[in-house]
C-alpha cells in the first residue's frame, strides 16, 4: 500500500495548484481589463480553466487515495486518469476560444493600454507558475501521480505561453506592431492544444489498461527468469492506475514441488519485484512445467499473425 507521505504530497500539490490558479486569474483579470490585450485575455482564459482543472485534480486525488472497497477491489486510482482526461477537454476548449478571439483581433487590431501594468502582471505570473511547476515535478517524482503530472504539464505550457505573452507586450510597446499581440495569442493556443493532446493520450492509455513500457516489462521478465526454480513463465500482463502498477503472470514450476515450496518461490519473486517496483500489486499464478493449456500469449500471437 502507498504510504501516507506520498498521499499528503499529492494533496498539497493539488491545493497549491488551486491557490495559484485563483491568484493568477484575479491578477490577469485586472490586467486584461486595463490593457485590452488579446494575449493577456488568452492567458486569463487559460487561468480560469486552470481553476476548474485544479479543482477537479484536487477532487480526483482525494478519490484516488480511497482504499479498495467491496465494489472497487482494485482501488480508485483511475480517478486520476479521468480527471486528467477532463483537464484535456478543458484545455482544448480554452485553446479554441483563444483562437477565435485572436482571429477577431487580427481582423480589427486594437491599441493596447497600460502596457507597463501588463508586463508586471505577466512577470509575477511567470514567477508563480515556475515555482508551482518545480514543486509539482518534485511531487510527481516522489509519487508518480498521473493527475499531478497532467496538471504539471498544463502549467509548464502556461509558463511558456506567459513568456510569449510578455515578449509580445514588450515588442508591441516598443515597436507598435499591433498584429503581433493576436499572433502570440495563436501561439499560446497552439501550446494549449499540444498539451491537451499529450494529457488526453496518456489518460486514455491508463483507462484502457495500456501495458507498462517495454523497459519495465523486460525488467520483470529478467527478474522472473533469473530465479533458479522457475522453469518458464508466460502471460505477463501489466497496467498502471493512480501511481500503482499492477503486475500479473504465470510461472511454471516442477510438477512434483509441494504447495509450500511453490509458495516460497512466489514469495521470493514478489519480494524481488517489489524492490524493483515499489508498491506494485503483484499476482502470480503457479502451474506445472510443460502443461499444454490455453494462453494469452498464444492468442495474441495468433491475432498478430492473422493480420499479416
Amino acid at each position: 500500500m502507498r504510504s501516507s507521505h506520498p498521499d499528503r504530497l499529492k494533496r498539497l500539490a493539488a491545493i497549491a495548484s488551486l491557490a495559484v490558479a485563483a491568484f493568477l486569474t484575479l491578477l490577469k483579470l485586472v490586467a486584461a481589463v486595463a490593457t485590452g490585450s488579446a494575449a493577456i485575455l488568452s492567458s486569463l482564459v487559460d487561468s480560469m480553466a486552470d481553476i476548474a482543472a485544479s479543482a477537479v485534480t484536487w477532487l480526483a486525488v482525494r478519490v484516488a487515495q480511497q482504499p479498495p472497497d467491496r465494489r472497487h477491489r482494485f482501488g480508485h486510482g483511475k480517478a486520476e486518469s479521468l480527471s486528467a482526461l477532463g483537464l484535456a477537454a478543458l484545455v482544448t476548449g480554452s485553446a479554441l476560444f483563444v483562437l477565435v478571439e485572436a482571429a477577431r483581433r487580427l481582423w480589427d487590431p486594437q491599441p493596447l493600454r497600460a502596457t507597463g501594468l501588463a508586463v508586471v502582471v505577466m512577470a509575477v505570473s511567470l514567477l508563480a507558475t515556475a515555482a508551482l511547476v518545480v514543486f509539482q515535478q518534485h511531487v510527481v517524482r516522489r509519487t508518480g501521480s498521473q493527475a499531478i503530472a497532467a496538471d504539471r504539464l498544463h502549467y509548464a505550457s502556461d509558463f511558456l505561453s506567459n513568456i510569449a505573452v510578455l515578449v509580445s507586450l514588450l515588442l508591441v510597446d516598443r515597436l507598435g506592431f499591433l498584429w503581433l499581440d493576436p499572433l502570440v495569442a495563436v501561439a499560446v493556443a497552439g501550446w494549449l492544444l499540444k498539451a491537451s493532446w499529450t494529457i488526453g493520450r496518456r489518460s486514455v492509455d491508463t483507462l484502457m489498461d495500456h501495458e507498462l513500457p517495454s523497459v519495465d516489462r523486460s525488467r520483470i521478465e529478467a527478474i522472473v527468469r533469473a530465479h533458479p526454480e522457475v522453469a518458464s513463465f508466460h502471460d505477463l500482463r501489466t497496467r498502471e492506475a493512480g501511481g500503482v502498477r499492477f503486475i500479473e503472470f504465470h510461472i511454471e514450476l516442477d510438477g512434483e514441488m509441494t504447495v509450500r515450496a511453490a509458495h516460497r518461490v512466489t514469495d521470493a519473486l514478489e519480494h524481488e519485484l517489489r524492490e524493483a517496483f515499489p508498491d506494485a500489486e503483484i499476482i502470480i499464478h503457479q502451474e506445472p512445467a510443460g502443461l499444454a493449456d490455453d494462453r494469452l500469449d498464444h492468442r495474441i500471437h495468433e491475432r498478430r499473425a492473422a493480420r499479416r
